[in-house]
């Protein structure tokens, strides 16, 4: 089965994340902090949204070693990842990922793909069904990308 031949929201959903989260996954952070259960697994588009990061948020060490050198781009999808867990968070025992939030539902990702150029989009909270046009764009950029 291909990509053209699925359903958009069958096979993927978007998730909109600030930035710089959302640039922070493109170079490498695989947790994503939720305040609640995700049961969708799968991928998902990677959407940063419009609002502005606070500036003491990026003077944050790990946030700045991720994002230097990288444009945060506002209002548009700019990569792609699988979601292949959501677990709450029980200590370091259990997530010892320097992203993960204490308290807080990780979403891990995985199979985490840049797109060249963002696509403008509107996103939603907390998950959306993105339209086959947007997924075309992005399929267009990750033509080697195998829902």
């Amino acid at each position: 089965m291909t990509a053209p031949d699925l359903t958009p929201g069958d096979w993927i959903r978007g998730i909109t994340i600030r930035q710089p989260w959302a640039t922070c996954i493109l170079a490498g952070k695989t947790i994503e902090n939720r305040v609640s259960d995700w049961p969708w697994r799968g991928w998902i588009l990677l959407h940063a949204g419009k609002t502005k990061p606070d500036p003491a948020v990026l003077r944050d060490p790990l946030v700045a070693t991720a994002i230097r050198g990288r444009e945060l781009q506002l209002g548009a999808v700019i990569g792609v990842a699988r979601l292949i867990d959501c677990h709450l968070d029980r200590g370091p025992e259990r997530c010892t990922n320097p992203w993960a939030q204490r308290d807080a539902h990780h979403l891990v990702l995985a199979d985490i793909h840049e797109l060249a150029l963002p696509v403008p989009a509107r996103g939603a909270l907390p998950a959306w069904k993105p339209t086959g046009d947007l997924v075309g764009q992005v399929l267009q950029q990750l033509p080697g990308l195998n829902p």
